[in-house]
């Protein structure tokens, strides 16, 4: 069905070069700031300088840095180098005509991603009560069983009772919360290895689905995945990365140098520039390894997001987790997706307004207070003055969930110490480069510019989702709103020339990154093609537009809502007992 030209990686693992390779660029942080600093004072000819104690300390809390994390089980562990034992078998497939494994025309296997790699397995794993007959239920039956005192999920028309397994879900019990007594199919395949279907699920199978649907355009995306699968095409490119890196390299440094080499205000100034478009740049490699996209080993990505990225973005790896993971699987809900819950500051529909709602994400009552009242009404001119000021409010996002939850909250939070530690050494660093700066003002000038210019990525996300489609509750209900369907109708591609890719992160490519979010970023231009030829065949809408016709479509959508509050049409007060309401109604 596609021929497209592919990109079959070649390398297995990155484990060495991802951890090495940041630790050195920490050490070098350390030192290159360090020195800086120790010229400067030498220059001013003091003895007693603070900038000489800020030197001291920087360089001592780079060095306690990165004993701390050799001291660690689990940075040893990742320096070993995988062996045969760390995965199971290669097995070589037949191949055909094109290179690749025969195309498979078994309904009782299927092609599934694990660790990269693609596997040819039993589409339903095998049961712990051996061959006994399952029970047969409805749609309708497990429909019903959509609480948290009774969750029941299907994949491949098999029930699966996960109510006690909610709370341990590593991605947090919100997912499955909203995914209960639903057809969890396809959400699951595309965020799962082999490995879980064979591990995790056979505890929890309780019978099968005699009526479940299969849409013809769900059947078609679904030939989509395996012929990536079977084409080897979730494998990661190290020679992608490996140019990556280099980039970020380049943008760091030159950054620094500027920073705290060069002595003009106007150099120092460009330095922040250069800053904050490495953060911009840098954040794409973090959104790639937050998907497990890079080294396809969910434990090790945890820990390199909670050293490596902690230390040089400054936003907790667990945080972006829990909140991206989520908006993926409830992409534009009202109600339940944190990426369009930006009250009281910003609402992409009227439909915020209208009435208060509970939401999921923040365990919270939504309404229109003051704040929003001001803030909703000229929305679309304050839209890139919050931008330039939106990744301070990461920070705060990070550290309060750091801070202030914990497992008994089901939030489940890897290597919390180590993102802790991770974010004090970016603050610190960061500071330390502010500080050095000839004047007060300057210092404050590089602070504010740095992360202004970091409203580049702000805008590219929002771009992706305000001015799409928006629904209350939960999608997965019918053809209209299942898996593929919902990514389609929330999500929009950035038009642009193939040259510019780099510029955008992997963010041009939203929707085949929302529909298969573990390919690797490098694959997701073959699977565009195979997207849209699907989309034409059942008449489904592609939407992309280029950079400057979607942002532009993003302001117009907050001028309509912001429009409606100015004529007063939410300009209501909430009363404490519709609260209570809500409160109750939600535990």
């Amino acid at each position: 069905m596609f021929a497209f030209p592919s990109n079959q990686a070649s390398s297995r693992s990155l484990y060495r070069l991802f951890t090495r390779s940041g630790f050195i660029a920490i050490i070098l942080l350390g030192c290159l700031v360090s020195s800086a600093m120790a010229r400067r004072a030498q220059s001013k000819k003091t003895t007693n300088d603070p900038v000489n104690t800020v030197q001291l300390v920087l360089a001592s809390a780079t060095a306690l840095f990165v004993g701390y994390w050799i001291s660690q089980p689990d940075f040893a562990a990742s320096l070993k180098k995988p062996n045969d034992k760390d995965y199971e078998a290669v097995k070589v497939y037949p191949r055909g005509e094109d290179g690749y494994p025969v195309v498979n025309k078994d309904k009782s296997l299927t092609w599934r991603e694990d660790g990269g790699r693609s596997k040819l397995v039993q589409l339903h794993p095998v049961q712990n009560s051996g061959n006994k007959a399952l029970k047969k239920y409805t749609m309708t039956e497990v429909a019903k069983k959509n609480t948290p005192e009774e969750a029941w999920i299907i994949i491949d028309e098999h029930v699966y009772n996960i109510t006690n397994f909610a709370a341990k879900h590593p991605g947090g019990d919100i997912i499955l919360w909203n995914m209960a007594g639903k057809d969890c199919t396809d959400s699951f395949a595309n965020y799962h290895s082999a490995a879980i279907y064979k591990k995790w699920l056979p505890p929890y199978l309780i019978g099968e689905v005699t009526d479940v649907p299969v849409y013809p355009h769900v059947q078609d995306f679904r030939q989509i995945r395996q012929e990536l699968l079977r084409r080897g095409l979730f494998e990661t490119n190290p020679v992608y990365y490996y140019q990556k890196y280099a980039w970020y390299a380049f943008l760091f440094v030159g950054a620094l140098y500027l920073s705290l080499i060069c002595r003009s205000t106007l150099a120092h100034m460009a330095g922040a520039v250069v800053m904050g478009f490495f953060w911009q740049q840098l954040a794409g490699w973090g959104h790639d390894i937050g998907h497990s996209s890079v080294s396809h080993n969910f434990q090790y990505d945890n820990l390199i997001g909670a050293t490596i990225g902690c230390a040089f973005m400054g936003i907790s790896t667990g945080w972006w987790k829990r909140s991206h993971n989520t908006h993926h699987v409830v992409c534009n809900s009202i109600e339940n997706d944190p990426d369009i819950q930006h009250m009281p500051v910003l609402a992409v529909t009227p439909e915020i307004l209208k009435k208060p709602f509970w939401s999921s994400y923040h365990d919270k009552v939504v309404f229109v207070d003051a704040a929003a009242r001001f803030f909703i009404r000229y929305q679309h001119w304050l839209f890139f003055p919050i931008m330039m000021l939106a990744r301070f409010n990461l920070y705060a996002q990070s550290w309060t969930l750091l801070l202030t939850t914990d497992d008994k909250k089901s939030i489940i939070m890897y290597y919390r110490t180590h993102e802790a530690i991770s974010l004090l050494f970016f603050f610190g660093w960061v500071s330390s480069v502010a500080y050095s700066m000839p004047t007060a003002a300057e210092g404050l000038g590089w602070i504010l510019i740095s992360h202004a210019v970091t409203a580049l990525l702000h805008v590219q996300i929002c771009f992706s989702h305000f001015s799409m489609e928006t629904y209350h509750g939960n999608a997965y209900n019918d053809a209209s709103d299942e898996w593929y369907t919902m990514q389609l109708k929330t999500t929009m591609n950035i038009d642009c020339y193939e040259w510019m890719d780099w510029f955008h992160i992997g963010l041009q490519y939203q929707i085949e990154h929302h529909l298969f979010p573990t390919l690797p970023r490098h694959n997701l231009s073959i699977a565009k093609q195979m997207v849209e030829q699907v989309c034409r065949k059942h008449g489904i809408p592609y939407r992309q537009e280029t950079f400057f016709q979607g942002t532009l479509k993003t302001i117009q959508c907050l001028r309509e809502t912001a429009l409606q509050a100015q004529i007063g049409k939410f300009d209501f007060e909430t009363s404490t007992s519709q609260i209570r309401d809500l409160l109750n109604a939600n535990g």
